[in-house]
């Protein structure tokens, strides 16, 4: 079966399924996991501008899109030729059927279930000693944060820290007054490439918080990601707890 994967984090899930280079036949050039594999799968353009005649050169059986990630038109023009399969994954719920559905579509449903397994036991043995606000920052110029409809709100939450965003929705544009709240100010290394300096930056607004970088794909890509992120978020929670003894 030939599949063509325009969402970076269904790529790197259908390898860690199993799936090989013979069947993944296109990718977005966002799709970078596992690279030694996705270096040899032809790339049909960006999640979203998509190269409609590459992806019919290479005539797959399935297209799997993204409602948040891919562009509706260019998904729908798809369609007319191809089974498009859509997905949409807001939260961890989603998330298991998101697997679940790939390995019934590919005859890998045990190994689907055991990455399901392994990330309801990273997000279960991984929590905060105390619930604490966070700002979690996607994007500079403006400021973009995460409202409660998100996937990376969804990770914060089960890992027991309170969004100071959650009763906006989608990624709202912020100014650094509303960040006064928050006792940690997350930066997020993607999609805007936070940095050492723009910890700084806002340093001069908040000398007293914790504002720290944080890997932006173990909160925001869905898929398999998670499953390989255990020892990321002890770490990172390890560092907080000891933190927050120290402040509090």
């Amino acid at each position: 079966m030939k599949v063509v994967s325009l969402v970076p984090s269904i790529t790197e899930a259908l390898f860690d399924l199993g799936l090989t280079e013979n069947e993944v036949v296109g990718r977005t050039k966002f799709c970078i996991h596992p690279e030694e594999m996705v270096k040899n799968v032809p790339v049909i353009g960006g999640t979203k501008n998509i190269n409609i005649d590459k992806i019919k050169a290479l005539q797959p059986d399935i297209i799997l899109a993204n409602k948040e990630e891919n562009v509706k038109e260019q998904v729908e023009a798809l369609m007319d030729d191809f089974k498009v399969i859509v997905t949409n994954v807001e939260n961890i719920e989603d998330n298991y059927y998101l697997l679940k559905n790939l390995g019934k579509i590919f005859n890998l449903e045990e190994k689907a279930q055991h990455f399901n397994l392994k990330i309801y036991e990273i997000l279960n043995q991984t929590k905060i000693n105390s619930a604490i606000k966070v700002a979690y920052l996607i994007w500079k110029n403006p400021y973009m944060t995460v409202g409660s409809d998100t996937f990376i709100h969804k990770i914060l939450f089960e890992i027991g820290f309170e969004n100071i965003f959650k009763d906006k929705t989608r990624y709202p544009q912020i100014i650094v007054e509303d960040l006064a709240e928050a006792e940690i100010i997350m930066l997020s290394s993607e999609p805007f490439p936070f940095k050492e300096k723009h910890i700084e930056e806002l340093k001069e607004f908040y000398p007293e918080k914790k504002i720290m970088i944080v890997d932006g794909e173990a909160f925001s890509w869905y898929g398999t990601h998670i499953a390989k992120c255990g020892d990321y978020f002890k770490e990172m929670i390890a560092e907080i707890d000891f933190l927050n003894t120290n402040l509090h």
